[in-house]
């Protein structure tokens, strides 16, 4: 059976399509942020997930078959934040990347395999700003905080700007 341009119009009417603020953070690894700090992200993405293909030779034929599961981009999920007037958001993370993660000051920090207990949380919205999806992206550290940028003494008084760099093992959809 043909689709016709009604039926698109129909599923569309019934589905609606997300849209690009759709969605929100609600958690990243530490005890350290409140839902304030996360009103000043500004871009981030839904994870991927990758099944590796594995090609079983047979009588000279490749037959693929699925093999194990890859987390593209889970070494580097880039987020970039607006950038408060306090540099309340920046402190946050610099402290748990020194405190948590590695202090250079003193060569010790945590380099352990990060647990399940440190979460990001991803919530995907309708158009009434109701949650339809979760994902939590578990095992996750701060790998690297990016330059403020923006900074201008002839500037017109846009906000600022950086990126932060998280890193997580594997996400799941709950």
């Amino acid at each position: 059976m043909a689709q016709t341009i009604q039926d698109f119009y129909r599923v569309a009417q019934a589905r609606g399509f997300s849209r690009d603020f759709m969605m929100r953070v609600t958690s990243i690894g530490e005890d350290t942020f409140n839902e304030d700090d996360f009103v000043y992200i500004t871009t981030k993405q839904l994870p991927n997930r990758s099944i590796t293909n594995q090609a079983v030779p047979y009588m000279g034929l490749a037959f693929n078959t699925p093999g194990t599961v890859t987390y593209p981009g889970s070494e580097g999920w880039n987020v970039t934040f607006r950038n408060d007037l306090k540099g309340i958001i920046r402190k946050k993370l610099e402290d748990w990347q020194i405190n948590k993660v590695f202090d250079d000051a003193t060569s010790t920090g945590d380099l352990s395999t990060r647990g399940v207990d440190k979460v990001i949380q991803l919530e995907q919205l309708d158009d009434k700003q109701n949650v339809v999806n979760t994902y939590r992206l578990f095992g996750v550290y701060l790998q690297s905080i990016g330059a403020i940028e923006g900074y201008d003494a002839a500037g017109a008084g846009t906000p600022t700007t950086f990126t932060a760099v998280l890193a997580y093992h594997y996400w799941r959809h709950v």
